[in-house]
C-alpha cells in the first residue's frame, strides 16, 4: 500500500518569484514533491509528517509583495510512479545531450543521462538544466575537482563525470536527493562522484576546479562566499536557480570576492551565470 499524503493546491499572484520562494520553504517544511502549474503550485507531504501547524514557519505567506491564497486535501493510495512518468519529460540539449528516464526512447545522442526522479519537478528544473549543461559542454573537464551543490536526481554531477571531472562532489541537504542522487550514480556507472547529505557547512578547506550551484537565490545569496573561498585560482563557478530580475544581487555578490562574470544564458527568464576567479 503506497503512503498516504497531504495536497496542498497554492493560488499564487504574481506568480514568480514568489512560486520559487514559496517551493524552497515548503521543501525546508518536510514537503516532498511539488509540480508547478498556470495558478502556482501543487505541493505534497507525507500525512506521517504533516501537522496542522505545517505552514507555520512558511514567511512568504505573510508577505505583503504577494497574495497566495491555498486549500488541502488527503491523498491515499496515489501512484506516485504514474505521477511522475505523467509529468517528466526528457530534456535534449544542443543535439548533444539527454536526459531521460528509463522509460523513455534513447534518442542516441553523444552523452546520455538516465535519471528515475520518482517525484515531479516543475518546469524550473529543466530550464535551469537545461542551461547548466549547456555551459558544461564548453568547459574543459578532464581531472578537474568538481563541486554539484544542491545536486537534486545528481543529473551536473554525472554529466561532470562524462565529460572527465575526476574527482565530483554532489552535496544536497535534503535527505531523499542523497538517497536518489546516489541510485542516479550507480544507474549510471559513475565512478568518481561522492554524494553527501548536508549544507555548506561541509565544505570546510575544500577545495575546488569548479562548483556549479544550481539552488535558489536566497540559498545562493546566503552562501556565494563560502564557495567563492573554495575555488582554486582560475576556478569556475557556475550559478542558476534564478531569474533575470536576479542577475544585479547575484553579481554584486558574486563580485565582492574578485570573480568577473565571463558569460550569461537565459531561458524563458531563468538564467545561468559563469564567474571566473
Amino acid at each position: 500500500m503506497d503512503n498516504i499524503y497531504i495536497e496542498y493546491n497554492f493560488t499564487v499572484s504574481p506568480k514568480e518569484p514568489a512560486t520559487e520562494i514559496l517551493i524552497a520553504e515548503l521543501g525546508l517544511a518536510g514537503f516532498e514533491s511539488f509540480v508547478e502549474n498556470e495558478n502556482g503550485v501543487i505541493a505534497y507531504i507525507q500525512k506521517d509528517d504533516w501537522n496542522a501547524e505545517v505552514l507555520k514557519g512558511i514567511f512568504i505567506l505573510t508577505s505583503d509583495e504577494f497574495s497566495i491564497e491555498y486549500e488541502h486535501k488527503e491523498i491515499e493510495q496515489t501512484n506516485w510512479n504514474a505521477e511522475w512518468e505523467k509529468n517528466f519529460q526528457p530534456i535534449q540539449v544542443d543535439d548533444l545531450v539527454s536526459i531521460r528516464a528509463p522509460f523513455h526512447k534513447n534518442p542516441n545522442l553523444k552523452y546520455d543521462i538516465v535519471i528515475e526522479p520518482k517525484m515531479s519537478f516543475g518546469t524550473g528544473h529543466h530550464e535551469t538544466t537545461h542551461m547548466m549543461v549547456q555551459h558544461l559542454l564548453q568547459l574543459e573537464l578532464e581531472n578537474k575537482k568538481v563541486l554539484d551543490m544542491g545536486c537534486g536526481t545528481g543529473i551536473l554531477a554525472i554529466f561532470a563525470e562524462m565529460r572527465g571531472a575526476n574527482p565530483t562532489d554532489a552535496i544536497d541537504i535534503d535527505n531523499w536527493c542523497y538517497q536518489n542522487s546516489l541510485e542516479n550514480v550507480e544507474r549510471n556507472n559513475c565512478h568518481h562522484i561522492s554524494v553527501f547529505e548536508g549544507d555548506s557547512s561541509l565544505l570546510v578547506n575544500k577545495k575546488y576546479d569548479l562548483i556549479i550551484a544550481n539552488i535558489n537565490r536566497n540559498i545562493l545569496l546566503m552562501d556565494i562566499k563560502i564557495y567563492t573561498g573554495c575555488l582554486n585560482d582560475n576556478g569556475i563557478l557556475l550559478l542558476s536557480g534564478f531569474y533575470q530580475d536576479d542577475i544585479p544581487m547575484i553579481d554584486q555578490e558574486v563580485s565582492k570576492y574578485g570573480l568577473k562574470l565571463e558569460t550569461v544564458i537565459e531561458r524563458n527568464n531563468w538564467v545561468a551565470m559563469k564567474y571566473v576567479k
